[in-house]
């Protein structure tokens, strides 16, 4: 009978899945508690969703929009459909509209957890990656949609994060003006293609003859950079009263951001949209200068969908993501271990421990003491009672006798 060969790639992972390792898994966990933490002195309660949830309550509603990023698998138990969760944001707005829906508002929560998505992006090819926010529910002005910016902001200098930059966004401000000016079908799908790549000359082609059109939208574009010059064009526009409001919020928004930290960088995109597909009001992205991808994203949405007396009520949030965070952060550092050998007290190894200290303690008896300790990674023995470096040794030092 023929044996099966052990595969070589048994340790392969699927794209975008990667194992995470000692030092950096103690690291990862540190920053995510830190960053609770932080939430918490502003008033936000952490939950806990779960990983997997009825497709039919996940993808609900706003929901809908990550239907093309969530894996499904069937249930075994009630042969329903199930999602894995591609962001928690709509699971938080699900715990506030029904278990927490007899709570005051405005509700505060904070969470962390691992996301799972179909693909990844060129930006970002992981596909699993944690997630770490907050949401502000039942609070529909500047005022709430301020904060969570600022909370996360703060937080994310409070772990060491510098040369952080926000980029304001109102991505159903396109649609509002389209509707106005009644720009549909494939001349829309032509403007908004040519917004995406910020392409004047296509933008001017798409809207043909139609110069009001080509005015706002084409000041739209040019409106895109640092918040006051890019604010200000926005408001010398002429738009529909809708639009105008929109324009307003952002602007109110900017202001009370560049009152509360004066030394924050804020950018203006008015035509970006891609990123916050079911987002209803302002929307933002905090990047950091020289790292790749954005360090976190969030804004105003309407939580809840058919939950009794809480239907549908505004809120607003932010998301960070943990890699990006991460990449920006120093590289972390193994503690310090000490080897107690094997025979030492149970009392003393305690007491070590209680301490602080990381202490490795020897299962078996070891002719060197030394070797041993570098073989488990320890840079101190305990001798006597008392810790002392390990001495210094090499392959020679350390071969079987």
């Amino acid at each position: 009978m023929a044996t099966m060969a052990t595969s070589d790639n048994r340790g392969l992972l699927p794209a975008g899945l990667r194992d995470v390792l000692a030092p950096d898994a103690a690291h990862e966990a540190a920053i995510v508690e830190r960053l609770l933490d932080s939430f918490a002195r502003w008033g936000y309660r952490r939950v806990k969703p779960p990983l997997v949830e009825f497709e039919a309550s996940l993808l609900e509603g706003a929901g809908a929009a990550m239907a093309g990023e969530t894996f499904r698998l069937m249930d075994p138990v009630s042969q329903a459909m199930m999602g894995v969760r591609a962001d928690m944001t709509l699971q938080i707005a699900r715990i506030a509209a029904s278990r927490l829906a007899a709570e005051a508002r405005p509700l505060r929560l904070s969470y962390a957890g691992d996301v799972l998505r179909v693909r990844g992006t060129q930006l970002r090819p992981e596909r699993q990656f944690v997630q770490v926010g907050g949401e502000l529910i039942g609070a529909a002005g500047p005022a709430a949609d301020t904060e969570v910016i600022l909370m996360a902001v703060r937080a994310l200098r409070g772990i060491g994060l510098d040369r952080l930059s926000v980029d304001l966004t109102f991505p159903t401000l396109i649609a509002t003006l389209s509707r106005f000016l009644g720009i549909a079908g494939d001349r829309e799908a032509a403007m908004r293609a040519a917004l995406d790549s910020k392409d004047r000359q296509a933008l001017a082609a798409a809207l043909g003859g139609d110069a009001e059109s080509r005015a706002i939208f084409l000041a739209l574009l040019d409106a895109t950079g640092p918040a006051g010059p890019g604010l200000a064009l926005l408001e010398a526009t002429g738009m529909p009263a809708e639009a105008r409001a929109d324009v307003d919020h952002l602007a109110d928004v900017a202001a009370r951001l560049g009152a509360a930290a004066p030394d924050l960088a804020l950018t203006v995109d008015p035509v970006e949209y891609r990123g916050f597909e079911y987002h209803t009001g302002i929307g933002f992205t905090v990047y950091r200068n020289g790292s790749r991808g954005e360090i976190g994203a969030g804004g105003r949405y309407l939580a809840g969908s058919g939950f009794a007396d809480r239907a549908i009520e505004p809120a607003t949030g932010f998301t960070l993501f943990l890699d990006t965070v991460i990449r920006g952060l120093p590289a972390p550092q193994e503690p310090s271990r000490l080897f107690a050998p094997c025979g030492t007290p149970p009392d003393t190894v305690d007491a070590l421990r209680r301490e602080g200290r990381t202490v490795v303690a020897g299962l078996e008896p070891a002719g060197d003491v030394d070797a041993e300790a570098r073989r488990l990674g320890c840079d101190a023995v305990l001798e006597d009672g008392a810790p002392r470096a390990v001495s210094p040794g090499g392959p020679a030092a350390d071969a079987p006798e």
